[in-house]
């Protein structure tokens, strides 16, 4: 998941928001405002119920981000390298670098994430004993106590990609010894849970005409495909093995300077696809990548004065893998829309991942297995 807008580092770790941030956001504010606060403060104004729901809103999306802070720096002091966080439309998703180092690891950085919710919803909860509270401040508090509370439940479903299934799993992989059978375990009970809940939602949907029971099915959709795609990356792994973004990556075909025009990067790359991209170097650092549909906007007659700067991708944007990072999960960075990695060290590029490269990794691992 690629984030549309970048905030900034908390203790290290990059901060960023998807653009579907804002649904969920929308979604709070307009339930907040239109339904809970004027049912519990009826004689209270408008203004004061969307004031409320503002907050609410705004608290709500910092605890999910703290939850996630939760996972990063407990992912940290288990030596794991963290990429950055991302807050989208079904909460936070903290990414990490590389496999979990033990089975141990990845049960301490799934729970860390729930402590940190079940924590919020007990301060919330204990703030409602204050003497003298304000009746507005109460019932926030009550709601905020609410959806940590909740945040910490649903996230315990045992249901990978949820914090409850990566338990389950490093309970499984503990047991068994074995993460792969631990990861096909655990999706296949991810798998069953995800349409016993799709068909709950119908039944609700259908029995009450609620409309939670469509949400309810939104939800389990997202669940099941998120535990298919779990069960992909652990085939992309089997057949990857410990092969390593040096041992397939190339040099770049074609390094731009930000200063490079339009047209003189339309002439270099003139049989490409569009969205075929392409690294951007300053001073020997990488800066970010362009392709030609980046200047799709610009008039052609414009051409000459607009500059690869002033279209590209910042790096900041744009995934980027080291050589020694295994294949198999520098491996799904692509395939959804990025056709190629850049490959850096320390800010500085060295060669480039691309789709093809990674299709002959497999077809040379298939026909090593065939053989063998």
């Amino acid at each position: 998941m690629n984030d549309s807008i970048r905030l900034a580092r908390i203790a290290g770790i990059q901060v960023g928001l998807n653009w579907s941030v804002l649904a969920l956001a929308a979604l709070l504010m307009w339930s907040l405002g239109s339904f809970f606060f004027p049912d519990a403060l009826p004689d209270s104004s408008a203004a004061l119920h969307w004031s409320l729901a503002a907050i609410a809103t705004v608290i709500a999306l910092l605890s999910i981000l703290l939850h996630e802070i939760g996972h990063a720096l407990q992912a940290r002091r288990d030596g794991m390298r963290i990429d950055g966080i991302t807050l989208w439309m079904f909460g936070g998703v903290a990414r990490f670098r590389g496999n979990f180092p033990s089975a141990g690891a990845e049960f301490r950085i799934a729970i860390a994430g729930p402590l940190v919710s079940v924590a919020l919803a007990a301060a919330f909860s204990g703030g409602l004993a204050l003497p003298g509270l304000p009746e507005a401040a109460r019932d926030l508090l009550f709601w905020l106590a609410y959806i940590n509370a909740a945040l910490f439940l649903f996230n315990l479903l045992p249901a990978l990609p949820l914090d409850g299934g990566r338990i389950l799993r490093a309970i499984l992989w503990q047991t068994t010894g074995d993460f792969n059978r631990g990861t096909t375990i655990a999706a296949k009970i991810a798998k069953g849970f995800a349409w016993a809940l799709i068909a709950f939602g119908v039944v609700i949907f259908i029995r009450f005409g609620a409309l939670s029971g469509i949400w309810l099915v939104f939800i389990a959709w997202f669940l099941l495909q998120a535990a298919r795609a779990e069960a992909r990356a652990l085939v992309g792994r089997d057949a990857l093995g410990d092969l390593r973004v040096r041992d397939v990556m190339t040099r770049a075909e074609a390094v731009f300077d930000p200063s490079t025009s339009a047209s003189a990067f339309v002439d270099r790359t003139v049989f490409s696809a569009p969205s075929a991209s392409y690294p951007v170097v300053s001073a020997g650092r990488l800066v970010g990548v362009v392709s030609s549909a980046a200047f799709a906007e610009a008039p052609r007659d414009s051409w000459a004065e607009v500059t690869v700067g002033e279209v590209m991708r910042p790096i900041d944007g744009v995934p980027v893998v080291e050589p020694d990072d295994l294949l198999a999960d520098a491996a799904s960075q692509l395939g959804r829309g990025i056709d190629r990695l850049p490959v850096a060290v320390d800010g500085a590029l060295v060669g480039v991942l691309t789709v093809g490269a990674l299709a002959r990794a497999l077809g040379v691992r298939a026909r090593e297995a065939a053989a063998g």
